[in-house]
């Protein structure tokens, strides 16, 4: 592993952990071998020297805040006082856990708790980031907000995450990997997936109270005709829109932009 800048995705999260677990020393190998920045992994100390984690289920100190967390890994990776205290503040800040900032660990939602699991992956500028959905547990708007942070923090590092949002591997992932039955299917660029396997494209829609799914789908289909309705779960209503109908996009979209229809993002 070793890029200037990138995000590797892989779907399939359950097949990927223990690959993630070995590559940051929580287990250990039987036989052969990886290297993380030319560091073997059987030298782990050396190795954990470049990288950082974030685990599938949070390892918090509950009695700690926000702030003493973020304050506690940072002088582990080894930041000046100084350094610290700009990254901690910057770090809370990204991960949008501002006003949670001196609330103990114990007492956050299972999203805020994913936030601050990601914040502490962050501080101090590892080379390798390794992220075990990152995203679960959060809401929609906080999922998206999550993007950002990870988009406008992987200069200079590389980034492997696991997920089960495929719009979220789409979005961030440099590379993408499709795990199925504990083999890797296929490996590529989002743009060389979609053209070699591709079957549409796919909508978020993000909606408000005032909105009726029903209504909603209607419009989707009177814009673009063989669309297809996959998920309508909380806030969060998503659609996969045929290839050959890229050109009503636009006429789609402005419809969306009706008041009555009560949608607040796609």
């Amino acid at each position: 592993l070793e890029f200037p800048s990138a995000i590797c995705s892989l779907a399939n999260p359950q097949a990927l952990s223990p690959a993630i677990n070995l590559l940051t020393g929580l287990y250990e190998p039987t036989s052969g071998d990886a290297q993380v920045y030319g560091r073997s992994i059987a030298e782990i100390d050396e190795v954990r020297k470049v990288i950082s984690v974030c685990p599938q289920h949070d390892v918090l100190f509950l009695s700690l805040t926000v702030n003493e967390h973020l304050h506690f890994f940072g002088a582990l990776r080894g930041l000046s006082d100084e350094e610290r205290e700009a990254q901690v503040a910057k770090k809370i800040a990204q991960v949008g856990l501002t006003e949670k900032a001196d609330v103990r660990a114990g007492s956050l939602s299972g999203g805020m708790k994913r936030k601050l699991s990601l914040a502490i992956a962050l501080i101090g500028d590892s080379k390798a980031v390794f992220m075990d959905e990152p995203t679960s547990g959060m809401d929609p708007y906080s999922r998206r907000s999550t993007w950002n942070t990870l988009q406008s923090e992987k200069k200079g590092r590389v980034m492997i995450l696991t997920t089960h949002f495929m719009e979220e591997a789409d979005l961030l992932g440099d590379r993408i990997g499709i795990m199925a039955e504990g083999r890797l299917r296929c490996c590529g660029s989002p743009l060389f997936l979609k053209q070699r396997f591709g079957e549409g494209y796919t909508l978020a829609i993000i909606r408000n109270d005032r909105c009726v799914v029903q209504e909603l789908e209607q419009t989707v289909l009177n814009a673009v005709p063989g669309a297809v309705m996959t998920s309508a779960v909380g806030t969060e209503v998503i659609f996969k829109l045929p290839v050959a109908a890229a050109s009503r996009f636009p006429e789609l979209l402005n419809a969306l932009k009706e008041e009555r229809l009560g949608v607040d993002q796609c």
